[in-house]
C-alpha cells in the first residue's frame, strides 16, 4: 500500500475522531431542536454551558416548553437556576399551570420557593385544587370529665406569597388539634361535643390557625367523634386510693407513737416498782436501827405489827365479798 493511500487513510480516521468529539461536546442535535422550535440559541451559548458544567438539555428543553408555551423566560435565567442547585424543569411547568390558572406567578417567585425547598409546582395545583388533610384522632376531656376523641378534615389551600417562609402541614395540625383540645375542654358536658360536633369546627375556624403558615383553611371538618374513658372517675379513684394511703400512713403513725407511750409507761412502772421494792427492802434494816438506838420502842413495833396484819385481814375479806375485782388483780 502507498504512502498516500496511508496518509489518506489516517486524515479519514482522525476527521472522524474530530466529528465525533465535536458532536459529543456540542450538541448539534439539540441546538436543530431549539432552531425548529423557533428559540433562539447559539452554539457558542451550547458551549459556554459545557465549560460552565452545566447539561444544556436541563435548559433548552424547558426553555422550548416555555416558548411554546408563551412564557418569557431567558436562557441566563434558567441557567442561573440551575447553577444555583434548582429543578429548573419543575420551575417551568409551574410557570405554566399558574398561567393556564389565572395565577400571579413570577420566575423570580417561582425561583425562589423552588430554591427553599418546597414543590412550586405542587404549591400550584394546590392552588386551584384544595388539598384535604386528615388528622389523627384528638383527645379532649370535657367539664364532667369524660374524654372525648375527635378526628378532623382539614381543607387547605396553598398560599403562594407565603410559601417562603411559611408553616407546613406539621403546623396546621398542631393548631387545629390544640384547637379541638381546647373547644372540648371548655364544654360543660360530653353530650354537648356529641350532640354538634359542628361547634368544634366553627370554634376552631374562627380562631385564624393559617396565620403564618404557607396555607390557608377553607373549612375543617369533624370526621368522627368518639367517647373515650371517664378520665374525672379515674382521677377521683385515684385521689381516693391517695388518701386512703394517706390515712393508713397517719394511722400506723398514730399506732406507733401508742406503742412507744405504752412502752415508756411500763418501763416507768417497772422503774417505780424497782425503786419500791429498793425502798422496802431498806424498811428492815431502818427498823433495826431505830430499835437499836432507841427511837423506836418494842411495844411500838409490835403495834405495827398489828396494824399490818388487821390490813391483811381486811384485804383478804374484800377480795372473798368481791371475787370480780380479786380476778382482775390476778
Amino acid at each position: 500500500m502507498s504512502p498516500d493511500i496511508i496518509l489518506l487513510l489516517v486524515a479519514i480516521a482522525i476527521g472522524i475522531i474530530v466529528l465525533l468529539v465535536l458532536f459529543t461536546f456540542v450538541p448539534i442535535g439539540l441546538w436543530i431542536s431549539a432552531l425548529a422550535a423557533g428559540v433562539k440559541i447559539g452554539i457558542v451559548t451550547l458551549i459556554g454551558m459545557r465549560l460552565r458544567r452545566v447539561i444544556p438539555g436541563r435548559v433548552v428543553n424547558p426553555l422550548i416548553k416555555a416558548h411554546k408555551a408563551g412564557l418569557q423566560v431567558t436562557t441566563n435565567q434558567l441557567e442561573s437556576h440551575y447553577l444555583a442547585g434548582g429543578n429548573v424543569d419543575r420551575v417551568v411547568n409551574a410557570l405554566i399551570a399558574a398561567q393556564r390558572a389565572n395565577i400571579e406567578l413570577t420566575f423570580e417567585r417561582a425561583a425562589a420557593i423552588d430554591l427553599a425547598g418546597r414543590n412550586v409546582l405542587e404549591a400550584v395545583q394546590m392552588s386551584v385544587n384544595p388539598k384535604v388533610i386528615e388528622t389523627p384522632f384528638i383527645a379532649g376531656v370535657a367539664m364532667d370529665g369524660i374524654e372525648v376523641k375527635a378526628k378532623a378534615r382539614i381543607t387547605v389551600r396553598a398560599n403562594i406569597d407565603r410559601l417562603v417562609g411559611g408553616a407546613g402541614e406539621d403546623t396546621v395540625i398542631a393548631r387545629v388539634g390544640e384547637g379541638v383540645v381546647s373547644t372540648i375542654g371548655s364544654s360543660n358536658n360530653h353530650k354537648k361535643v356529641l350532640e354538634n360536633p359542628d361547634m368544634i369546627s366553627k370554634t376552631v375556624l374562627t380562631k385564624g390557625l393559617d396565620s403564618g403558615t404557607a396555607f390557608e383553611i377553607l373549612s375543617i371538618d369533624i370526621a368522627d367523634v368518639d367517647i373515650g374513658k371517664n378520665i374525672g372517675a379515674h382521677l377521683q379513684t385515684d385521689q381516693a386510693e391517695a388518701d386512703k394511703k394517706i390515712a393508713q400512713a397517719k394511722a400506723e403513725e398514730r399506732r406507733a407513737m401508742a406503742v412507744a407511750n405504752e412502752q415508756e409507761m411500763k418501763a416507768r412502772v417497772e422503774e417505780m416498782r424497782a425503786k419500791v421494792v429498793e425502798a422496802e427492802a431498806e424498811v428492815p434494816l431502818a427498823m433495826s436501827e431505830a430499835l437499836k438506838s432507841g427511837k423506836l420502842g418494842v411495844m411500838d413495833y409490835y403495834s405495827l405489827k398489828n396494824i399490818d396484819a388487821d390490813t391483811d385481814m381486811r384485804d383478804s375479806i374484800g377480795r372473798m365479798s368481791n371475787p370480780k375485782n380479786d380476778h382482775k388483780d390476778q
